[in-house]
């Protein structure tokens, strides 16, 4: 956990500028807020372009979307997306956890094969979800009774912060980053190795349903050049530049990679709501109308919104 998930303040946030946000969290996967609530949040906040990327999973856009289903808030173009936190430890690549993240932005929410590769990454998120609770009992920071009703159920993309908030309501833990800190961040008591699809075969499967592939909060980008170039001569074609928890100074050697590279400049929040209110990430989220308009067109040559 990070930075990128909210930021705590004292007092309400000074409003944001950012009228384009591509990378947020509901409910659906591993954020705090139902996406209906989300939407109106982001759309209060200024927002007018805006997608719900949640892990692995299209839920959140195909519920507000549905027929019958509240009209969204004018003005506000809701575009489908997903995050796919893709497995690299056999790459060897020396990345953070073992894992790049990749957004699929754009894509078309009814393609059947990519609904099957996120729905097995669901499957693979189920198993290690459960496989931590069970690590956490064996350590001694048992979380079974504070975990949100009928989760196990669920078909959401369960995801370590939903354990950090338990951990947090158990007692055991002062707050999510001090859960990720002291028992689930990588290598500690209570992590488990994640399993699942590797980046090539998220940005192929983005690609194929029509979608934006796009390298999420990968500060480390203009170091890894290579990397990239790798990735993108197996469809990688966007880079986010703009993430809320990104300096000035990172924003722009991100911007100049990018540029370098030719790869479309995305941003966004990353919200997911554990440290505040939707404006409180929005106020740190810095998009350049250039960008947007450029996002826009990138979209659009991809299909966007012809699809339902």
């Amino acid at each position: 956990m990070s930075a990128r998930h909210g930021a705590a303040l004292e007092e309400p946030p000074a409003p944001g500028t950012a009228v384009a946000d591509v990378h947020a969290h509901t409910r659906r996967s591993d954020g705090v807020l139902e996406p209906s609530e989300l939407v109106r949040q982001a759309h209060a906040a200024g927002i007018r372009l805006f997608a719900i990327a949640d892990h692995d999973n299209l839920a959140a856009y195909r519920e507000l979307t549905a027929p019958g289903a509240d009209p969204l808030p004018e003005g506000l173009d809701l575009v489908p997306a997903v995050e796919i936190n893709a497995v690299t430890r056999d790459l060897d690549l020396g990345l953070p956890e073992g894992e790049l993240h990749v957004l699929g932005i754009g894509l078309d929410p009814a393609d059947d094969a990519f609904e099957a590769a996120i729905a097995a990454q669901r499957g693979a998120r189920r198993l290690r979800f459960t496989a931590t609770v069970v690590r956490l009992r064996d350590i001694g920071v048992p979380v079974d009774a504070h975990l949100p009703e009928g989760v196990m159920e669920s078909d959401d993309a369960l995801g370590r912060p939903t354990l950090a908030r338990a951990l947090v309501a158990a007692g055991h833990a002062e707050s999510v980053e001090d859960a990720f800190r002291r028992i689930l961040g990588h290598g500690l008591p209570g992590y488990v190795p994640r399993t699942g699809i590797g980046p090539v075969e998220a940005i192929r499967a983005i690609r194929a349903a029509g979608g934006l592939a796009s390298i999420a909060h990968f500060g480390e980008a203009p170091q890894r050049l290579e990397l990239l170039r790798e990735l993108i001569a197996e469809g990688l074609d966007g880079l986010e530049t703009h993430h809320a928890s990104f300096g000035l100074e990172t924003r722009d050697a991100m911007s100049a990679t990018a540029g370098f590279l030719g790869l479309v400049e995305t941003g966004g929040t990353d919200y997911h709501g554990d440290l505040g209110p939707y404006a409180s990430s929005h106020a740190g989220l810095v998009m350049p109308e250039g960008l947007v308009v450029a996002l826009r067109a990138a979209l659009r040559a991809r299909g966007w919104p012809a699809r339902p």
